[in-house]
């Protein structure tokens, strides 16, 4: 079963209950915010420690996104600029 939810804006379809990194990773979209000095940056531990993953899902800002399940109908906005290869 599969559950369709929106990635900055554009509709990106993922297997039930993934977390939200994974559905980012198989969206492609492996850039959850920019660090201070310019840098893309996206979760590394999987688990909620390295705090790298945030993204605002349904209007909740500062969420992890490796410790979120996905659900049809969310909305998750990352802090990542557009990318072109986005799809």
């Amino acid at each position: 079963m599969n559950c369709t939810l929106l990635i900055d804006g554009r509709s990106v379809e993922v297997p039930a209950g993934v977390t939200v990194a994974a559905a980012l990773a198989i969206a492609g979209r492996l850039h959850t915010r920019t660090s201070v000095s310019g840098m893309p940056r996206f979760a590394v531990c999987g688990m909620g420690v390295c705090q790298e993953c945030h993204v605002t899902i349904d209007g909740v800002p500062h969420r992890l996104a490796c410790q979120v399940r996905c659900t049809d109908g969310m909305s998750v906005r990352t802090g990542a600029a557009p990318q072109e290869d986005f799809a």
